[in-house]
């Protein structure tokens, strides 16, 4: 927490909390923590309170992965990010054929309950704010979650944390998806209805512009194709019958940070203006937190290299600050081995560090949205959203994001993108430092973290442990009572939870959904 008192320069400069234009015909309109939130959502920003510190973990076992959380935490973390397994993102327990070498591989297994409560052990659920980069499978691992806090007593509202839950960006980008476009957006909204009667504190769902980025696409279509998803999310809950006001003050964002520094501060505040708008003036929105874009965000994996690794921490720490100053409410540092391997723990220090020392050191806490009124930076900011809009007004001349996902349109345009991207590294128009230029001839060793192929091993004999001491006929029963809701109209997140209070699996509850709802087949466009 930064105090409220009042805060100088090392030369004795008093600091106001910001600073504007007395002049600006918009005075009333581009103050922090007011509508349309163009420099920030909360008036003392940073003054107030720090971003989140939530760094991104989760490999092998549940109990190793505990391990590292409790280590992130008493280094300073301030907020959980778990990663799943390839396995877990698609619906496969650990013990399936199809997971097969890919257990605790890109992330933590979690295929029970069980396994939830063992990568939860020693944390206090209710203080400690828990974020799950997880979609297909979200309102199950969501379940685990909720399961395990009501075992450990714990009420539901006082849970906090975010889900990712955005399934249209895996189909533009990403992949994880199971269920055809239909009954996945039924299950994001059923998340909606039931959090905000149960779960009043938990995010249902990070609209995510990362993976699009990641994908190759630029800062205006990251913008305009993550704010398009967000649109189609609020479009389904609302024909599902939910009211704006109900479920819009939790919907949050997830963003991409890369190099261009001042464009990614623009980026964030010319998507925080858009997104207000949208909220009010297309959805009749009244509340102020139903038009605040909210948003975490990660620096670029994409821009991290293998050469030189040490080159990283730079690139990362400018990522970081751009963040920063883009008003993040949440931010996760990439270490700088992760374009070898998962991270090891002296890189997950280094890249936590990066963000303490930015906020306890630099300075740039101290005044909210400290860029505002640069020519360069509101001239930015208006180009960026003139693009993104742009490109909105387009996907819905195109009869909106899922026509424009079917037929391939978002996926082409960044695809083209990133060959532009490709074509200036190569002819080193663009240049990235160690890879096309300043390249060195000697190479050092690093010590990478590698995963111990007994840890599937041992999740497979636990799971089938686990399997063997339930009641093999309440599985049967509640899946039965899981797969008539999902031929009805039903909300099926209770349904869901009581499989999850009951000892049946990721795998079966997802097979269940499997059954009643097909999966989907991506159209593949030359």
């Amino acid at each position: 927490m930064i105090s409220n008192k009042t805060l100088k320069t090392s030369s004795d400069i008093e600091l106001k909390p910001f600073y504007s234009s007395s002049n600006s015909a918009h005075e009333d309109t581009s103050l922090p923590g007011h509508y349309p939130y163009t420099r920030g959502v909360y008036e003392t920003m940073y003054r107030g309170r720090l971003w989140t510190m939530r760094q991104y973990a989760g490999f092998g076992s549940a109990v190793e992965s505990n391990k590292r959380y409790h280590e992130l935490l008493k280094k300073g973390q301030t907020g959980l990010s778990v990663a799943f397994d390839l396995p877990t993102q698609m619906g496969y327990d650990s013990d399936h054929i199809m997971s097969t070498g890919e257990v605790g591989k890109v992330g933590v297994a979690i295929s029970s309950i069980e396994d939830m409560d063992l990568l939860l052990k020693g944390i206090p659920l209710d203080k400690v704010s828990t974020s799950m980069t997880i979609n297909a499978t979200a309102s199950i691992l969501l379940s685990f979650y909720i399961a395990v806090a009501k075992k450990r007593g714990i009420s539901t509202d006082k849970l906090n944390g975010t889900i990712q839950n955005d399934i249209l960006k895996e189909y533009i980008a990403r992949g994880t998806y199971i269920y055809p476009a239909t009954p996945s957006l039924r299950l994001i909204t059923n998340i909606f209805e039931f959090c905000s009667k149960n779960v009043p504190n938990w995010n249902t769902i990070s609209i995510s512009g990362y993976h699009i980025r990641e994908a190759g696409s630029t800062a205006a279509q990251e913008i305009a194709f993550t704010l398009a998803n967000g649109v189609t999310y609020v479009e389904s809950a609302l024909k599902a019958g939910l009211k704006i006001d109900e479920f819009a003050p939790r919907l949050s964002f997830f963003f991409n940070v890369h190099n261009n520094f001042f464009e990614e501060v623009a980026k964030f505040r010319a998507a925080r203006r858009m997104w207000a708008k949208i909220m009010k003036e297309q959805f009749g929105a009244k509340s102020e937190k139903s038009m605040m874009l909210r948003f975490h965000s990660q620096t670029a994996g994409s821009t991290l290299t293998a050469q030189q690794p040490e080159n990283n921490i730079v690139r990362v720490s400018l990522q970081a600050l751009a963040s920063v100053l883009g008003g993040t409410q949440s931010l996760h540092t990439n270490s700088m081995d992760e374009a070898l391997g998962l991270p090891t723990s002296k890189s997950a220090t280094i890249a936590l560090r990066t963000q303490q020392v930015i906020a306890h050191e630099s300075g740039v806490t101290a005044v909210t949205d400290p860029l505002a009124g640069s020519y360069f930076v509101e001239s930015l900011t208006d180009a960026l959203e003139l693009k993104a809009q742009q490109l909105i007004q387009r996907i819905q001349d195109l009869g909106g994001v899922l026509k424009c996902i079917e037929s391939g349109w978002i996926q082409k345009e960044i695809q083209e993108a990133a060959y532009r991207a490709q074509k200036e590294f190569e002819s080193k128009e663009q240049i990235i430092v160690g890879v096309n230029q300043f390249q060195a001839d000697d190479s050092e060793s690093f010590d990478i973290l590698k995963i111990n192929p007994k840890i599937e091993k041992d999740q497979k004999l636990r799971l089938k442990k686990f399997k063997k001491n339930r009641k093999q006929r309440d599985v049967q029963k509640y899946l039965q009572y899981l797969s008539e809701a999902a031929g009805k109209n039903d909300n099926l997140m209770p349904f869901i939870l009581q499989c999850a209070e009951n000892k049946i699996t990721l795998g079966e509850i997802s097979d269940c959904l499997r059954k009643s709802f097909g999966l989907y087949k991506e159209t593949i466009t030359l």
